[in-house]
């Protein structure tokens, strides 16, 4: 025959009811206080100040999570270029993507592609300045997209870049 539980344990068999009844009366003050909670918030829904996110903060959250932070920079890359090459050059170029590290800017002519290249340094600095976090291993400045000359059925709709 097993012996008691209480006597295998140690337990003061006085004690037992008062440390079962404090742990319920604890486990009751939580779940008062949770209802409490509860209730208020179901009170204050859509008064100013109730909810302690702002939807940026949300969405830079699920930005984060989804891993859209590298297309979103880009985009604002896109979006603000001629605010980090200047006007004059944004005119004549535009970034076309980002891809394993590597950004690349295309010229719509050579000319411009060899002012970007001059430009590197500053325009390496500033776009690393304005993407932090983003891992840019490389810019990579194009000329524009060069026809194929073929009209055969072995050169038509190629398209080779510079």
């Amino acid at each position: 025959m097993t012996p008691p539980i209480v006597l295998t344990l140690h337990l003061d068999q006085r004690k037992l009811p008062a440390e079962t009844f404090n742990r319920f009366a604890a486990k009751s003050g939580v779940y008062r206080d949770r209802k409490k909670r509860e209730q208020d918030a179901w009170e204050s829904f859509g008064k100013p100040g109730r909810d302690p996110d702002r939807l940026a903060g949300v969405l830079s959250v699920l930005a984060d999570r989804g891993g859209w932070v590298p297309n979103l920079k880009i985009a604002q890359l896109r979006n603000h270029w001629d605010q980090v090459v200047g006007q004059a050059v944004a005119q004549h170029s535009q970034v076309v993507g980002f891809e394993d590290g590597v950004l690349t800017i295309r010229t719509e002519s050579t000319v411009w592609a060899t002012q970007l290249t001059y430009l590197m340094p500053q325009l390496s600095a500033t776009i690393r300045k304005r993407l932090q976090g983003l891992d840019i291993r490389e810019i990579r400045v194009t000329g524009p997209r060069a026809d194929s000359f073929g009209r055969g059925r072995m050169g038509a709709g190629r398209h080779y870049s510079r």
